[in-house]
């Protein structure tokens, strides 16, 4: 009990970091090549975590770095790719809703491969949420926009992305069970940055880098900081504590606050049937969230 108001904490600011990058991702990426957006927020990022291992005196497990590596090619290089790409054929909301409800069950699936249970009424709240992610995607059809294909390709792209996170949850979970959080991230955001960098070249070559604007260096400073070196430690803060598939479900939380906030900001209405499929969500969340608290354990908390 002493660490429920931890635990509320952080999936609260986890909530707010992983919805804002939404809306600072689509806000960039209008204004800036989408990869090079992307290489410049793990730049930061990058920066970021090396300072607070250099403050801590947290080593970076470079002995690890072959499943850093993996890691990294899944969860920065694959997961950003598609999901800033797909995010310019896409609106923000829909980038929101459809990338935090596919990775609790492709977490869950990818878990079992490191002996994580997979009991029937997870496996059953996580269909019931994965449906509610097929009316997201097919509500998201029905504005009648001439660019309803490209926002297919856009969604389709987020679905990978969310698989390629998925990937890189299960193999977080795996060397956190003898490193540091703060030095797993800060190895894996640091050779993801090195394998984003010729992507981000291939547009622009960087040229065009001075020139960006103070709101898109405001959009990549509040990825790199927030979206990525604080939301990334906590996600497997998260992972490391409950393992990967319950530490997936902190997604779900997401799109509520990236709704809101793309309302409030972009001006962007989810269609009905966008808003059902969130109901259904919720539901199917529920469901698979429901477990025993001995279940929980008492797993350390290491940062």
């Amino acid at each position: 009990m002493r660490q429920a108001p931890i635990v509320i904490a952080v999936y609260a600011t986890l909530a707010i970091t992983l919805g804002g990058q939404w809306i600072a991702a689509k806000l960039g990426v209008t204004a800036v090549p989408a990869l090079e957006l992307s290489t410049m927020r793990f730049a930061i990022s990058a920066a970021v975590l090396v300072a607070a291992c250099a403050i801590t005196r947290t080593p970076v497990p470079l002995q690890r770095w072959r499943p850093i590596a993996a890691a990294a090619v899944c969860g920065v290089l694959g997961f950003n790719t598609l999901a800033f790409v797909g995010l310019s054929l896409t609106p923000a909301s829909d980038s929101a809703l459809i990338i935090p409800t596919t990775i609790p069950l492709a977490t869950a699936l990818f878990a079992t491969l490191i002996h994580e249970r997979l009991t029937s009424r997870k496996l059953f709240g996580f269909a019931v949420a994965s449906l509610g992610a097929a009316l997201v995607i097919v509500g998201g059809q029905q504005g009648g926009s001439e660019s309803s294909a490209s926002r297919l390709a856009g969604d389709l792209m987020e679905l990978g992305a969310a698989t390629a996170w998925a990937a890189s949850l299960t193999i977080g979970a795996v060397v956190l069970r003898k490193e540091t959080v703060l030095g797993y991230v800060t190895g894996m955001v640091l050779i993801g940055t090195a394998l984003l960098l010729p992507l981000g070249a291939v547009q622009q070559g960087y040229r065009d880098v001075p020139t960006w604007s103070a709101d898109t260096w405001l959009a990549a400073g509040f990825l790199g900081v927030f979206s990525t070196a604080v939301a990334f430690v906590l996600f497997f803060w998260a992972v490391h504590r409950y393992g990967a598939s319950l530490a997936a479900m902190v997604t779900y939380l997401t799109p509520i606050a990236t709704l809101v906030l793309a309302f409030l900001i972009l001006g962007e209405r989810p269609l009905p049937l966008q808003l059902v499929g969130g109901a259904v969500i919720v539901v199917g969340v529920r469901l698979a969230a429901r477990r025993s608290r001995a279940a929980l354990g008492q797993a350390p908390v290491t940062i």
